[in-house]
């Protein structure tokens, strides 16, 4: 273990060195070199004028924002000489399951490309690519014949995996009878109570505002909702991502929440992110990847079939064609368990020389991965902005749903955080489940694994993610799976079936998340 003060060095070290390179630095040069020619600025004092400078022409706030965005989705400080695996994840039975599974991936996308004999990538001849751009904003129209084309595996099979895995080191039979665990996790990670989670989410108690609550009760609106989009504003003003952050847990006024989002994401729009953004779309004209068939399938599979994202359509597939070229995602597999997948230039299989990350961005879509997309096409009309907060949700949240990590927002906790708070609140509910074969996690883990995107009415997923932002973390999903149970509750103690129970929990459009997160949380008796 170090020290504190170790710590604060390795991590400002490591603050340091990723902001070096980045447009920020010589925007900052930039500035302090013009900032000599002024008169005010006196040689005597050059730093702390320049400091001076800085503060007041607004660069310190981007900068602190900067420097706060890393400290969001840096790994916790490790030990200087721990190896680059331990610092993805410090579990090695995890390690092995998420290498395993990463296996079975690449081997159902090699296959599909055999049997179909489509090569993995190819460059687009030049009247497809004039084709492409002429209906870069139609592509929804177009209907390419993706009978053939499956995806490469479903969040149910995901759950298969994290169903099987096992610590070899802890023997649960050590474990008094009355404390074990009923559900389909079987692995001894820490997660955490009510008191704890009260603790944790204390701005959603019962004394605090909440829009989502207190903006549709009888109240006169002005009495809570106008003083919180007043306070939004100015937090706004002040451009500070760590205020936004605290602002946004008690929930978003929908005119403050595109910027308020991508103030705390750091998610800019310069013209230097609309080139980038145009450089991937090049990209996408220029080249044919096997990966834009599954994106094109799981659109129109999903969000396509969606009463709130059908109109989307464009949307997405411009999105998610860019998002899978662009090596920026590569930078999140330091902090990610997972690994980016590797193809071998033909004619040259198993020789390391040759091997390429594919796709380019290291994410293989699968089945509901649009569904990460579709609800901020509701905040961003403009593609570019859409893209930079897409992307920068994805690295700091979205990953950790379909990769195998010990980390506490990751899926395995999430899943172990809803069976034990199910577990010990509703005992009498999850033994009948259990008993009639309905395991309540076969049921929640589709809305988990999607963070309740296509279930939940568009402006209540919002206020969700509203929280998820302002706590900078997923846990609330797995509060809010067993809110739903606890609300159906007496129903469910009804059903005798799987297929029952999740036709009673088939529709989940006319939920009012807020009141329930509250109601489980603060009113439920200990």
């Amino acid at each position: 273990m170090m020290d504190e003060g170790t710590e604060l060095s390795v991590t400002i070290a490591q603050i340091v060195q990723k902001l070096k390179g980045s447009n920020l630095h010589s925007q900052l040069e930039r500035q302090a070199k013009e900032c000599l020619q002024r008169p005010e600025i006196q040689l005597e004092d050059l730093k702390e004028d320049v400091k001076e400078f800085l503060k007041k022409s607004g660069w310190e706030t981007k900068l602190q924002n900067a420097v706060y965005r890393e400290l969001n989705v840096l790994p916790p400080p490790s030990h200087p000489e721990a190896p680059a695996e331990h610092i993805k994840e410090p579990l090695a039975y995890m390690r092995k399951a998420q290498g395993s599974w990463e296996k079975r991936i690449l081997k159902s996308l090699n296959s599909m490309c055999t049997e179909l004999s489509i090569p993995l990538a190819r460059k687009r001849p030049g009247n497809e690519q004039k084709e492409l751009l002429n209906k870069w904003n139609e592509m929804g129209t177009d209907e390419p014949d993706l009978s053939h084309f499956r995806p490469v595996y479903a969040p149910k099979d995901f759950l298969e995996v994290l169903i099987n895995l096992r610590n070899p080191n802890y023997d649960s039979s050590d474990q008094p009878s009355s404390k074990s665990h009923w559900g389909l996790i079987q692995v001894p990670l820490k997660v955490k109570d009510i008191p704890e989670l009260r603790e944790s989410f204390a701005e959603l108690g019962l004394n605090s505002g909440q829009l989502g609550i207190d903006d549709t009760t009888q109240v006169p609106a002005d009495m809570f909702e106008s003083e919180h989009a007043g306070i939004g504003r100015k937090v706004l003003i002040e451009q500070d991502s760590a205020a936004a952050e605290q602002y946004i847990r008690q929930g978003c006024p929908n005119e403050l929440r595109a910027e308020l989002w991508a103030l705390i994401l750091n998610a800019t729009n310069e013209p230097e992110d609309i080139l980038y953004y145009e450089q991937l779309k090049s990209g996408v004209l220029h080249h044919d990847l096997l990966v834009d068939n599954l994106i094109y399938k799981d659109v129109k599979l999903t969000a396509s079939n969606d009463d709130y994202y059908f109109v989307f359509e464009d949307y997405l597939y411009q999105v998610l064609l860019c998002f899978s070229r662009d090596t920026v995602v590569l930078e999140h597999f330091n902090y990610n368990s997972a690994t980016p997948p590797k193809s071998y230039i033909q004619g040259k299989l198993g020789l390391e020389d040759y091997a390429v990350v594919y796709p380019p961005n290291g994410v293989i879509p699968f089945h509901g991965f649009s569904m990460y997309v579709a609800p901020l096409c509701f905040l961003y009309n403009e593609p570019s902005k859409l893209y930079t907060v897409f992307r920068e949700m994805y690295v700091r949240y979205f990953f950790r749903l379909h990769s195998i990590s010990s980390f506490s927002s990751g899926i395995v906790s999430l899943c172990l955080q809803f069976e034990s708070l199910l577990q010990t609140h509703l005992p009498q509910l999850f033994y009948h489940l259990r008993e009639i074969g309905a395991q309540p996690l076969r049921i929640a883990f589709k809305w988990m694994v999607r963070a309740f995107s296509g279930y939940l009415a568009t402006d209540q997923l919002l206020l969700l993610w509203d929280r998820v932002l302002g706590y900078n973390s997923l846990e609330i999903l797995a509060v809010l799976a067993a809110a739903v149970f606890a609300f159906r509750a007496q129903n469910l103690m009804e059903v005798t079936s799987l297929a029952a129970a999740e036709a009673v929990l088939a529709d989940l459009s006319t939920l009012k998340v807020m009141p329930l997160l509250q109601i489980f949380l603060f009113a439920t008796i200990m």
